[in-house]
């Protein structure tokens, strides 16, 4: 049963994305909302709050909230798949497996996984039936077996991991950075060949730091932003100097 907090999180939401709250416009108070919406202010104040997470209002606490943005994006405060993460902000989402095979793995393979055989994995993602994400992702050679038998339409192999071996995917490390796309990358994703896609890579290990993946997801520009929160106590972020050449 979904929650009364999501329903209302999910109805404030489409308001949001169609413009009825522009963006720096401010929202109802609590008090209004809890009125509208026939519920209490604690309700109310948690489905504000995923709407915080999500970037699309401000989280300063206060009476009334102030419209950010009406771009989907996606919170590094806690490790969730992107199955997950749509499914908790209520977007339609699929996956679809383009093609893989094991293959020996590369040095640096080898030194992150600490694998001589990998799985390598191309996975399409979608988003409101929309092309939105390409996976690369190549798994240890411990885990391939149980990647190889998910079917091919999987919409969370997180989740599906979980149910069939146990696996939870427990730290993960990201690196964020923009790259042209390729041939491959345009046609799978529908955009021109060199349009500027977002990338995220990242190596993700269990609890006990045995690594799994390592992983180079490529989003399309526009259907997703990432948010990070951090204070002066607390700074997830870390900025690293990269090659300025453009796709490097």
């Amino acid at each position: 049963m979904v929650a009364r907090y999501e329903l209302i999180a999910d109805e404030l939401r489409d308001e949001i994305l169609s413009g009825a709250h522009p963006v720096g416009s401010q929202l109802p108070s609590e008090a209004e909302l809890a009125g509208r919406f026939r519920a209490a202010r604690g309700t109310v104040r948690q489905a504000v709050a995923v709407l915080a997470a999500e970037g699309l209002v401000g989280s300063r606490q206060g009476a009334r909230r102030i419209v950010l943005g009406t771009t989907r994006s996606q919170s590094f405060a806690e490790l969730h798949s992107f199955a997950q993460w749509a499914r908790s902000n209520g977007y339609r989402f699929g996956g679809e497996v383009i093609g893989q095979r094991r293959r020996p793995a590369s040095g640096a393979e080898a030194a992150r996984l600490g694998s001589g055989e990998v799985l390598e994995v191309l996975r399409l993602r979608s988003l409101e039936g929309e092309p939105v994400l390409l996976e690369r992702t190549v798994y240890a050679e411990w885990v391939a077996g149980a990647v190889e038998r998910l079917p091919a339409d999987c919409e969370s192999v997180t989740e599906a991991l979980y149910a069939a071996v146990g696996l939870v995917f427990a730290y993960g490390e990201h690196l964020i950075d923009a790259v042209p796309a390729g041939a491959e990358d345009a046609r799978l994703l529908g955009v021109r060949r060199g349009s500027p896609l977002l990338r995220q890579r990242r190596v993700t290990t269990t609890h006990e730091g045995r690594p799994v993946e390592s992983s180079d997801d490529r989003y399309r520009a526009g259907s997703v932003a990432f948010s990070i929160r951090n204070s002066i106590g607390a700074n997830p972020l870390v900025r690293q100097a990269g090659d300025l050449r453009f796709g490097l």
